[in-house]
């Protein structure tokens, strides 16, 4: 299972990206959000992955959070809704809007992105109902995931102390704005835990 790339980003397309991990080009499918928070061909990227092994290959699927990507292991979880449409789905809602849209019923607002039709909206918003978290942690569960060094390792901690994963990022991401890109491993790791804590 390849969980997470971390190296330069060497092309980019509408929708996917391609990673060179110490000279191996990894092949990203990816959401425009995702897409976007990228950054520059040739700077260094760290993101998070989902790999599907079907008969007619494998695809590696690429997210800016953690919480984007929990969000798309549920929606594949829905029957009808592959890799591709569920990156449609989180290019127009990100994860706290979609949870929002889900524990509303609005199906109209999912039914937004691309090949998702009024009756596959309806069985996300029917099947994810209680499965995507509070749309009151809106603001958190689409916090972007750290791009390396120092606020990775403390995602990494965090995780490895039973958090979830969109606990993490979001406490993480919060540490990581209040110290700076200067901060260092322990002071991140102190500061997310209590960020985590409240």
């Amino acid at each position: 299972m390849i969980a997470r790339l971390v190296g330069k980003l060497a092309e980019t397309t509408a929708d996917s990206a391609i990673l060179d991990v110490n000279g191996v080009g990894y092949l990203v499918q990816a959401s425009a959000r995702t897409l976007d928070a990228l950054g520059p061909v040739g700077g260094d990227v760290t993101i998070l992955t989902e790999l599907q092994v079907r008969e007619d290959g494998w695809t590696l699927f690429g997210f800016g959070s953690t919480g984007e990507r929990e969000a798309f292991r549920q929606l594949t979880s829905v029957q009808g809704v592959g890799g591709r449409v569920a990156l449609a789905i989180l290019s127009v809602l990100d994860p706290g809007e979609l949870a929002a849209a889900v524990s509303s019923g609005d199906k109209a607002m999912v039914a937004r992105a691309n090949g998702v039709g009024p009756k596959l909206a309806q069985r996300i918003v029917n099947e994810l109902a209680g499965k995507l978290g509070s749309p009151a942690l809106a603001g958190t569960i689409g916090a972007s995931a750290p791009r390396g060094g120092a606020a990775a390792d403390a995602l990494s901690a965090l995780a490895n102390l039973g958090f979830k994963p969109a606990e993490a990022s979001a406490a993480v991401a919060a540490a990581n704005e209040e110290l700076g890109a200067d901060a260092t491993l322990d002071a991140l790791v102190r500061l997310a835990l209590k960020k985590a804590a409240r």
